[in-house]
């Protein structure tokens, strides 16, 4: 089986500069854009036979986007959700700052934020949303999995056996996609955040300002 993982295009929070995490805010036209160019790159080279997503609103109109383009319909999955960072949602990064300073030190992996989850429990429950996706999947040959980037770094530490307080990021950037491949026990990582889709984009993007 292969894996796709593709991050959801740009949003409002990058334009606003907020804490995004649960804050369920819309792709902007720039965002919807990426997400038309990824779904067309997908087609043509990694067209899947199901599609995940998270119901984030931005993770959602990504995959609706891939459904649109591919004719492969979305199953909706809660668990795929970002990082549950409660109090700081949809806040201003300076704003937050104040608010809601980082404990000295920092904040322990098992340490929720107000009103949200710990960076353990988040872990967690990447491992066992990967575990049921990969078990409801079974027999497919390749699916896409719609989501954000903490989730995706989280899925990538499961899908390689990484120890949950593994202090090893995968980046991924607007609509970034990671092609994984199951091989019985074997597990491949064929590429990860390929970005290269973009160039179109940010290209008419930057005509249009000129």
């Amino acid at each position: 089986m292969e894996i796709l993982l593709i991050r959801h295009g740009e949003s409002e929070g990058d334009i606003l500069q907020v804490h995004e995490g649960r804050a369920d805010l819309l792709l902007t036209d720039h965002g919807r854009r990426q997400a038309k160019e990824m779904a067309r790159v997908v087609k043509e080279k990694y067209m899947p036979e199901v599609i995940w997503a998270s119901t984030l609103k931005r993770a959602r109109e990504t995959a609706e986007i891939l459904s649109q383009e591919t004719g492969i319909p979305v199953i909706e999955e809660d668990s795929l959700r970002e990082f549950n960072n409660g109090v700081l949602a949809g806040l201003p990064y300076a704003e937050a700052k104040l608010r809601y300073p980082e404990p000295e030190g920092g904040r322990k992996p098992h340490e929720p934020i107000e009103e949200g989850e710990s960076e353990l429990e988040f872990r967690f429950r990447a491992q066992t949303v990967f575990s049921k996706i990969l078990a409801e999947s079974a027999g497919k040959k390749r699916i896409a999995i719609v989501s954000h980037g903490g989730m995706i770094s989280n899925l990538l530490r499961a899908f390689l056996n990484l120890p949950v307080l593994s202090d090893t990021y995968f980046p991924t950037g607007d609509t970034g996609i990671h092609l994984l491949k199951l091989n019985g026990t074997q597990k491949i990582v064929m590429f990860v955040n390929d970005c290269g889709h973009l160039a179109k984009v940010d290209s008419e993007q930057l005509t249009a300002h000129n």
